[in-house]
Order: structure tokens, then C-alpha cells, then sequence
């Protein structure tokens, strides 16, 4: 994209630009259907006017406004040429990673094009990737370390983004099998009143672990590998007195375990092998009494070598919008209530 030289006003602070679309990107790819992606950055900015006649835009307001939109056009632009669409969610994603960079908040050479352009797996036409910078550290971090720790809310990708790590890692060889793994415990249910065998009684907490893979293998292909134990999905107890060699193992819900527990599976690491736990610290389901080993291992491995912690927010929340501010309204109640629902 072609830029014109930026007029300023020293009274006002104001200043205007205009950007030139190359023709090989119809405008529709830059300002989406209807004008939905141009609709979301008037309303990020609206102190700015944003113009288009023909394949150029124009942009009229403040001199921090009108850079930080050239910036994000340029950033739209690395994006489409690479094949990928332009979404709404990733306009906003864009906007909010450029403001955080410049308010300082985010430290590092990442861009939004970085960001949503760094493919993990495809599978039958989808392609799983990291929406927000915290999620581009956090695969990042898997890349580099042996075990790693993903610690956040619900719906900031934690267990998803694991999960296609680990297949990318099976694909490509450099892990013989995944394991995955999670501690079977109530969240006000009893599990002994479930019908069944005790396979059938686990099934349900295993299966969001299913769905994922179901996302990014092909489904015919699964009950192949579970049978060959390329692919091993079983409970947290299962997992006492083994060593884990040459294998990809995520612990889910890891805020279920106990510190025993934990300590226990942290232990289970052979050679040639990752370990990703992932938990939410604010949704322990463990009785009364129960330390939470997620909330305990944190202040015993903070700083050990090759190992990691990263920690997700309200703002990686990649599911519906609502779910971000339900759990930013959760957070705002705890804060000004304290523990006083548990009492």
C-alpha cells in the first residue's frame, strides 16, 4: 500500500493521509463485506474520518489516530497477501495488539501480522493458529521449552492450542505418541452416579480432549491411532508409575489436581519428550481443604530452567465476545466481594 506524506496542523495536533490499495487486492478483501471490517475501525477511532473513492482511503484526525491507522492497514495488507481473509475479530485483535504496543504493554518485535499469520495445523481446510500476541508466546514458548504452563481463564486457547502443537508434533515426527490427561474430578456432579462401566463413568471428562482432536485429525484416522497407542487419552490416576518417552503429554484442568498429584505426573518426563499443563486457577473444583497443585507449583518451578509459565487473560478470550466480559465480571465481583461466596 502507497502512502501520501502526512499534513499536520501544530494548533490542532491534526493530520490526514491517504493509503492506495494495490489492484491486486480488491477492496472488498481490505474493507470486507458491506464495509464490515471499514465499520470496526471507525468505530476503534471515532475521532478520525476515514473516506474511500476508488481504491484509496483517507484519513482525517489526530496525528496519533491517523498513524496507528496507517499502521493497521499496513499490517491488513502483510496479512492478505499471504492468501488469509481479513475477519472482523481479527481487525479488532489488530487494533488492540497496536494500542497495547503503543501504551508499552506489550514488549517484543511481534506485529498483528506475525500474530495471525504463524500457522500451527491445517486440517481439512481449517487452519488452527494463535488470535492474540499472549497466544503467539504461549506456542512459542512450547517451541522452546520441555514443560510448559498455560494458566488462564476459559476460552483463551490453552488446551486448543496445546493440542495442536502436539499434533503438529506427531506429524512431523518429533514426538512418537500424545498423551493426554486430566484428573477426573466432580464439578457438582458425582461421578459413582453416572451410568456404566468405569471407562464409560471417565468418557465425559475426557471428552472435550476428543473434540479437539476430532478438529484437527482426520476422524477415521483416530480410533486407528487410540488403537495402535499413538494416541493415548486417559485419567490422571492412569499415569502413576510410568516414564513418558518420546511422547507430546498435556495435562487439561490441571487446577484439579492436588499437589501430590501434580508432583506425581511432573515426574512421569522421559526423554524425547514435552510436557503442556494448562488449568484455570479461578475454577478449582477440588473439596473443600484440597490445595490446588496448579496454585502450589507455581511458587515452587517459577524461575527453574526450561521451564515455563504462560499466562493468558480475559483479553485472549477467543471464544464468543461475552465470554471475555463474563469473566472480566467475575474477576470485578471477586475483587469486591473477596472469598465471601465460599464462606
Amino acid at each position: 500500500m502507497t502512502q501520501t506524506p502526512t499534513a499536520k496542523s501544530p494548533s490542532q495536533g491534526q493530520a490526514s493521509a491517504r493509503f492506495t490499495v494495490p489492484d491486486a487486492h480488491p477492496m472488498v478483501t481490505v474493507l470486507g463485506s458491506r464495509d464490515a471490517l471499514l465499520r470496526v475501525i471507525e468505530k476503534a477511532f471515532p475521532g478520525t474520518d476515514i473516506h474511500v473513492r476508488g481504491n484509496e482511503i483517507s484519513t482525517t484526525g489526530s496525528a496519533a489516530d491517523v498513524a496507528m491507522i496507517q499502521r493497521l492497514f499496513d499490517e491488513m495488507m502483510l496479512v492478505l497477501r499471504t492468501g488469509q481473509p481479513m475477519t472482523e475479530d481479527a481487525v479488532e485483535r489488530s487494533i488492540a495488539m497496536l494500542r497495547a504496543s503503543e501504551n508499552g504493554g506489550a514488549d517484543g518485535p511481534e506485529t498483528p501480522a506475525e500474530v495471525l499469520t504463524q500457522n500451527i495445523v491445517s486440517s481439512r481446510g481449517r487452519t488452527i493458529r494463535p488470535k492474540t500476541l499472549n497466544q503467539k508466546r504461549y506456542v512459542d514458548a512450547i517451541d522452546k521449552h520441555t514443560i510448559n504452563f498455560g494458566i488462564g481463564p476459559a476460552g483463551t486457547g490453552k488446551t486448543y492450542l496445546a493440542m495442536a502443537k502436539a499434533v503438529q508434533a506427531l506429524l512431523s515426527k518429533q514426538v512418537s505418541r500424545i498423551i493426554l490427561t486430566r484428573p477426573a474430578v466432580e464439578a457438582g456432579e458425582r461421578l459413582g452416579f453416572l451410568p456404566g462401566t468405569l471407562y464409560e463413568k471417565i468418557d465425559p471428562y475426557l471428552r472435550p480432549l476428543y473434540d479437539a482432536l476430532h478438529d484437527m485429525l482426520d476422524p477415521d484416522s483416530i480410533p486407528r491411532l487410540m488403537a495402535a497407542g499413538t494416541i493415548e487419552v486417559a485419567p490422571l490416576a492412569y499415569m502413576r508409575g510410568r516414564t513418558l518417552n518420546d511422547a507430546f503429554i498435556i495435562l487439561d484442568e490441571a487446577q484439579n489436581t492436588s499437589s501430590e498429584q501434580m508432583k506425581m505426573f511432573l515426574t512421569r518426563l522421559g526423554f524425547e519428550s514435552k510436557i503442556v499443563i494448562t488449568g484455570d486457577v479461578t475454577q478449582v473444583d477440588l473439596p473443600g481443604g484440597t490445595k490446588s497443585g496448579l496454585r502450589q507449583v507455581q511458587d515452587i518451578l517459577e524461575g527453574v530452567e526450561d521451564v515455563h509459565f504462560s499466562r493468558l487473560t480475559s483479553e485472549d478470550v477467543v471464544r464468543h465476545k461475552l465470554v471475555g466480559r463474563i469473566v472480566d465480571a467475575y474477576e470485578q465481583y471477586d475483587s469486591r466481594n473477596g472469598n465471601e461466596q465460599h464462606r
